[in-house]
């Protein structure tokens, strides 16, 4: 990836990590829309897995430094599997197909949502049943069409412009 690229890969996880603590605060959903986690992917795929792995690791720590009740690295250790495996996984299944990526956003969520359950050890018996089969899909459904269109508002952004 040249230059201009990075300069624009690096603008879109930006703006989606403002989002992440502007808007989703004033949503209050109890299935939130995770921005974080939309740029953790979108970041992801464009890079090599052990940089997708460090990447991970630094929006794992900022979400985790901010969560009151939560375990502290679980959710880090949730983003650096998942950024590991999409970049990873980029060259088998990520295509430039909106509906792939809707479908990729939504699993990545769902993964992220089962291991920060697990690895916190918060929640157990019906509390984690009702987390993980309940709550975490919604929340991977809701964060996968925010990620659907986010790709569709950011694409004339990530553009290669000829001058």
């Amino acid at each position: 990836m040249n230059w201009g690229g990075v300069l624009r890969t690096t603008v879109c996880c930006v703006i989606l990590v403002m989002l992440h603590y502007t808007l989703r605060p004033l949503l209050g959903w109890r299935a939130p829309i995770d921005f974080m986690l939309i740029a953790a992917l979108f970041g992801a795929v464009r890079m090599r897995p052990g940089y997708a792995a460090v990447y991970g690791l630094v929006l794992g720590l900022i979400s985790d430094a901010l969560v009151v009740n939560g375990g502290f690295g679980a959710g880090a250790l949730a983003m650096i599997l998942v950024a590991f495996s999409a970049s990873w996984l980029k060259a088998v299944f990520f295509a430039d197909n909106l509906a792939l990526n809707t479908f990729f956003f939504f699993v990545g969520k769902w993964l992220f949502d089962l291991i920060v359950a697990l690895a916190s050890h918060h929640l157990g018996g019906t509390d984690l049943a009702m987390q993980v089969l309940v709550w975490s899909p919604l929340s991977a459904a809701v964060t996968a069409l925010a990620g659907a269109l986010a790709l569709t508002f950011l694409r004339p952004l990530m553009e290669p412009r000829i001058a």
